[in-house]
């Protein structure tokens, strides 16, 4: 079964680029261009991974985790990775991140080849590094 993304992004481009960069390493894509129309994607389907800017509009990425998140844990359904992209080095943001414990942080603009392993690594369920991120953050 083909594992499915869901990429957040306001920026048209970014998210065609990653849609069919991910597309063609074999996972199924879904995209929101805000922050609302992913929790409504989140709401109609079953993510294994998210991948969200920090930067957009009306709501950001800090918020859209937080939400989408919150919706998971009242539907009772399993927590999912996020993995935060950004262009801005902005040390308050990273900081939220950090508190939030997403799995991964990339910043704008990437490899490639590292973006890919990134992706790699916070679907595959035996890399601890991914469980041990995802059960801290879940504790609190």
């Amino acid at each position: 079964m083909k594992k499915h993304i869901l990429i957040i992004d306001d920026e048209v481009l970014v998210v065609k680029t990653l849609r069919k960069l991910l597309s063609s390493e074999g996972y199924a894509v879904t995209v929101a261009q805000s922050g609302q129309e992913a929790l409504e994607k989140v709401k109609c389907g079953e993510f294994n991974l998210i991948v969200c800017d920090m930067r957009m509009p009306q709501m950001d990425g800090v918020d859209t985790i937080k939400e989408i998140r919150e919706y998971l844990k009242k539907q009772g359904k399993p927590p999912v990775p996020e993995i935060f992209i950004t262009g801005y080095a902005d040390e308050q943001k990273y900081k939220s991140a950090v508190e939030l414990k997403v799995a991964d942080y990339i910043y704008k603009p990437f490899e490639r080849e590292e973006f890919l392993e990134v992706v790699k690594k916070n679907l595959d369920p035996k890399d601890e590094r991914r469980y041990d991120r995802l059960r801290a953050a879940r504790r609190e």
